[in-house]
């Protein structure tokens, strides 16, 4: 019996394949093991970078909003004073997980990869592991493509989570141009409701988290986050 029959009887053991006399058929057990290793190696769900991307736009949200207030800014200088921190904020979040993302992923997978090699050296028959090995090559030689494409589209992900999270209550804003208390407190709630809602409905969901818990240490984070960038631009 060859490596591959052994693996073979072995998961149809453990109910993750059918294995008929020509072809395997995955079960549904088999099916979803399939899509958690899926999105383990190639980030199918992009948790981090809509995380990522809704906090730092809603704190360069409320920044932006705050700094406007008190330098008070016209409409037009705050306008293209809030597209250019925001865009830059953003494009440095795509940078950032694009190239980290990348680095990352390949760094594990080369990890993973060593390891299966070892594993596969104890093969006895060495026609076997040769072909082993071959296999394992030629998998990790595709990985190593997803793995690209999936880093790209979380980075884009993230710099778009991050700009429209940003510019939704700095837009209400600037488009109110009436610098009052009001204006404030209605962009501010924009923020609130994208941090309240989206942001800490989305961790808890993917957490298993209480959402308290989860829009308590949420708000912690957000606004320490948002007196330490204060407290920078004004040293700045």
């Amino acid at each position: 019996m060859s490596e591959l029959e052994k693996t073979l009887k072995a998961m149809a053991s453990e109910g993750l394949v059918i294995d008929y006399d020509d072809t395997v058929q995955l079960t549904e057990q088999g099916l979803k093991l399939g899509k958690e290793w899926e999105s383990l190696l190639l980030k199918k769900e992009p948790i981090l970078e809509v995380v990522a991307g809704l906090v730092d736009g809603s704190i360069t949200g409320i920044v932006v909003i705050l700094s406007t207030f008190v330098a008070a800014l016209e409409p037009r200088f705050a306008a293209f004073a809030a597209l250019l921190t925001l865009s830059a904020v953003a494009i440095t979040n795509f940078s950032s997980f694009l190239l980290g993302g990348i680095t990352e992923d390949l760094a594990d997978i080369m990890t993973l990869q060593n390891l299966m090699n070892y594993s596969l050296s104890d093969i006895p028959d060495k026609t076997e592991r040769d072909k082993s090995l071959l296999l394992v090559k030629r998998l990790f030689s595709v990985l190593d493509k997803e793995i690209h494409r999936s880093n790209v589209y979380a980075a884009i992900i993230c710099g778009v989570t991050t700009f429209v999270a940003g510019i939704i209550p700095i837009a209400t804003y600037i488009m109110l141009s009436n610098q009052s208390p009001l204006n404030i407190i209605l962009s501010l709630s924009i923020v609130a409701v994208i941090v309240g809602i989206f942001l800490v409905r989305y961790r808890s969901k993917k957490t298993r988290v209480h959402w308290k818990i989860t829009l308590y240490e949420t708000i912690a984070i957000v606004i320490i986050a948002t007196i330490a960038s204060l407290l920078l631009r004004g040293v700045a």
